[in-house]
């Protein structure tokens, strides 16, 4: 069995094979746009609202009072007075039940404090959403059992800081070749190996670590001091500079075998689970940049004025100032309605979060291109060097470096676009997977044709037409009711297109990486489409139009990526591009690299430290 099948059938068996509540987009994906599943938006009850409330104020207080961000980004580091700061107001236990100590808010109000903080400081931000959303709290909260929950919440809650640990010097997204190993000895786990890219690694009390036990991959709560556990070294980064990350070295450390997370190979299928919702603290921070770029760009174009009239108001500025403006209003939406729909717990939301994380990530770095193209050469300029020779310290070079990460955190841009293809063409394989696979029998693929045939025979019809031709459809939203009903054709057009791709291609579909990005890229719009048209008709009851009009030119620019999308999805030069790669990495164009110098310092390619002091430092 080749590495490639045995990768695809690990992953295979970590997913979640069940759809047991409802899933908004995942019928988006199949042409059924189910409006009724998000709108209204699932609401909190007044208790919650008003507490949620009360600790983004105290949160708000504490960040303008006690945190200079400016001093993180200098020294590369977040005083450990700020994380016992945070630590007393509960902001390492923000979701962790009253009865483990922790505030038991709910995760609308965990998505508004990383806003709030990611507009502050994007590094703050990436601690505590590192901490709850991948670290120990919250494969506890869905896979832990009484015992582990009650020794371990209660820690978290109070502070002692946690992180996640799957990431090893030659496995990235390929968890098939982890090398870390777990092996039972009596009453402990015997845990050895090399993790790369500890997020709080270096500050961390507690690890969630994914090893390998015999053939299956398991997850383990380690007490970052046990002995064995070192800390090689801290690295550093383009921006988020004062995350504490490190690469972290287990030499033989024992661990309780009651520490172990559900069963033996439960590993991956933990680690997915808890990214079901853990990856929408991503898109808050994301949105948190977003929101602040729009302040910047507004106070800097009303001050700057050229030719005889402020910036803005030149047409070549006013587009970018209209996207930078509509798009964090959509991004606000998307985490929003991704929350509520998150604290519901009647939905599946395995692809809205990861819609979520895609999309926020990719346009908020758009978003903070564009601000420092509006800002010109002060956009390029440090904070501190404006600040030093007279002028406001913005750090919008800042914002972009910090923003970058999010297309590669928690699943680069690439594989959400096989995760989600996977999941939006999981009905498609239910009833044809035999004719599609590669490995099937005749006899196989003789019975999956019938029942494809069955399946095909009802659902197409369905694809045809639909409310979205009929033109009084969803009259409740006004203007935007022209945009839904956009939405509701092009989920049925998404969904042709995608059993177009699947009867072209069969077997080869999952190889068509391009096609299937875009047919994500296009369900990604459709997603912000709705939940900022839901957003903006709650909003418009107390704040007028002001909300619609942002709704309304961030959809019309979201039909005009949708539509080169689908024009994309058959005229592109994707076989000419895996082509010329092909020659490339063959040597055939070496006479590119000639009359360079390279400045790279030398060392293999893929390594990991060995030796040295242990730089492990968790906050007293």
């Amino acid at each position: 069995m080749s590495e490639y099948v045995k990768a695809r059938e690990l992953a295979e068996q970590a997913r979640e094979t069940e759809w047991a509540r409802p899933s908004f987009a995942k019928q988006l994906f199949l042409g059924n746009f189910r409006l009724e599943l998000v709108h209204p938006a699932p609401a909190l009850d007044e208790a919650q609202t008003k507490r949620g409330e009360e600790f983004v104020r105290a949160l708000r207080r504490f960040l303008d009072h006690r945190v200079d961000p400016a001093l993180i980004e200098r020294t590369a580091r977040i005083p450990d007075e700020v994380v016992k700061g945070l630590a007393a107001l509960g902001a390492f236990g923000i979701t962790i039940e009253e009865e483990y100590g922790g505030l038991g808010l709910p995760h609308l109000y965990y998505s508004r404090a990383l806003i709030l903080v990611g507009s502050y400081s994007p590094a703050l931000a990436a601690m505590l959403s590192a901490h709850q959303s991948i670290g120990v709290p919250q494969p506890l909260k869905l896979f832990g059992t009484p015992e582990q929950k009650r020794e371990f919440l209660p820690r978290c809650a109070r502070g002692e800081i946690s992180a996640f640990l799957l990431t090893e010097p030659d496995v990235g997204s390929d968890p098939a070749r982890l090398a870390t190993t777990a092996t039972r000895d009596g009453d402990d786990y015997v845990l050895d190996g090399v993790k790369l890219w500890t997020t709080n690694g270096v500050v961390a009390d507690l690890l969630v670590v994914m090893a390998r036990t015999g053939g299956k991959i398991s997850a383990f709560v380690v007490d970052a001091r046990a002995e064995g556990v070192t800390v090689r070294r801290r690295n550093a980064f383009m921006g988020l500079r004062g995350i504490e990350n490190g690469v972290t070295e287990f030499s033989g450390v024992r661990v309780p075998a009651r520490n172990l997370i559900g069963r033996e190979g439960q590993g991956l299928k933990i680690a997915l689970t808890t990214l079901n919702t853990g990856r929408l603290s991503l898109p808050a921070t994301c949105a948190g940049g977003a929101k602040w770029a729009v302040k910047i760009a507004r106070e800097w174009c009303n001050a700057r004025v050229q030719w005889g009239r402020r910036v803005g108001e030149h047409e070549a500025v006013a587009r970018k100032l209209a996207f930078v403006a509509a798009t964090a209003y959509a991004l606000e939406a998307v985490v929003d309605l991704s929350s509520r729909m998150a604290d519901d717990e009647s939905y599946d939301i395995r692809i809205e979060a990861a819609l979520a994380k895609l999309f926020a990530s990719e346009m908020a770095w758009q978003v903070g291109d564009e601000l420092v193209q509006i800002r010109g050469g002060r956009g390029y300029e440090t904070a501190e060097s404006l600040a030093a020779r007279g002028e406001r310290g913005v750090p919008a070079e800042q914002i972009l470096r910090d923003l970058r990460i999010n297309r590669i955190f928690e699943g680069s841009t690439e594989i959400m676009h096989l995760l989600i293809a996977r999941e939006a063409v999981d009905a498609h394989l239910s009833v044809a997977g035999e004719l599609v696979s590669p490995d099937a029998s005749r006899q196989e693929r003789a019975r999956a044709l019938k029942r494809a045939s069955r399946f095909y025979a009802r659902w197409l019809p369905t694809l045809v037409a639909g409310t979205g031709n009929l033109p009084a459809s969803y009259g409740a939203f006004g203007p935007l009711a022209r945009h839904l009903r956009y939405v509701e054709r092009t989920s049925r057009k998404l969904a042709r297109c995608t059993f177009y791709g699947m009867s072209r291609w069969q077997a080869g579909l999952e190889h068509k990486q391009g096609f299937l990005g875009r047919i994500v890229d296009i369900g990604a719009e459709l997603f912000a489409m709705t939940a900022t048209c839901v957003r903006a008709e709650e909003d418009s009851r107390d704040l007028g139009r002001r909300p619609l009009e942002l709704a309304d030119t961030f959809c019309g620019q979201s039909r005009l990526r949708v539509d080169a999308l689908f024009a994309r999805l058959w005229d592109n030069t994707d076989s000419q591009d895996a082509r010329l790669a092909r020659y490339l990495l063959d040597g055939r164009y070496t006479f590119l690299e000639e009359g360079i110098l390279d400045p790279s310092i030398e060392g293999p390619w893929i390594g990991a430290p060995s030796g040295g002091e242990n730089v492990h430092r968790p906050i007293p």
